[in-house]
């Protein structure tokens, strides 16, 4: 009595009835069935298969009435075909399917993979374009060398023009006051005055 009563109890869950199915792990037998569906796919399959089949239909037709197994209409033949087909569509919707989610997976992280390769290739190209921009005013070496060819160019025409103008200027004679400095250059146009002590120099007096 006291047990019938703690069974009708509604604070605690009931106990699951009915009959339990044996367990199995999931992923070991989806790597059955893709096995499975893998080797009906081959043309190894195919061939024993239609081997089978063949000496089955020999076997049957060609020997003694009391050896045949499966007499004329194979009736097993076509129940054995009917499970094999009956088995083999399910299996190959499993491996089907774990395919899918294989290939559901491998999209996932293809896009994944492709965004970080976005974003990366857009860091890249706003650093190369900073870059750029920093690097605008700064000298390259091709500007270098065409200003220094500029440049020596530049130098080559005015060292030539100074030599044309030497040759072309006559050589002056050198007066009384060309030895002042003592390097031979010519005396400055200036007025005489004793200012500078032209007289002095001269033993003249200057005029009064």
């Amino acid at each position: 009595m006291a047990d019938q009563r703690r069974s009708e109890r509604l604070d605690q869950p009931r106990e699951p009835r009915g009959v339990k199915l044996p367990r199995f792990d999931p992923e070991a037998f989806g790597r059955w069935s893709e096995g499975i569906a893998r080797g009906m796919g081959t043309a190894n399959f195919i061939v024993y298969m239609t081997v089978v089949i063949a000496l089955w239909f020999g076997w049957n037709t060609l020997a003694p009435a009391d050896l045949r197994f499966d007499p004329y209409t194979f009736t097993f033949l076509t129940l054995v075909l009917s499970l094999q087909a009956s088995y083999a569509a399910p299996l190959i919707l499993l491996a089907q399917n774990r395919q899918t989610d294989r290939d559901r997976v491998a999209l996932e992280e293809d896009r994944r993979r492709a965004t970080m390769q976005k974003a990366d290739t857009e860091y890249l190209a706003r650093e190369v374009a900073a870059l750029r921009i920093a690097l605008g005013e700064v000298a390259t070496r091709d500007f270098l060398r065409s200003e220094l060819a500029r440049l020596a160019e530049e130098l080559d025409a005015a060292a030539q023009r100074r030599q044309k103008r030497e040759l072309r200027q006559p050589e002056r004679p050198v007066g009384r006051g060309e030895g002042r400095s003592g390097g031979g250059e010519p005396p400055l146009d200036e007025p005489r005055d004793d200012l500078d002590g032209d007289y002095a120099r001269d033993g003249l007096r200057p005029e009064s």
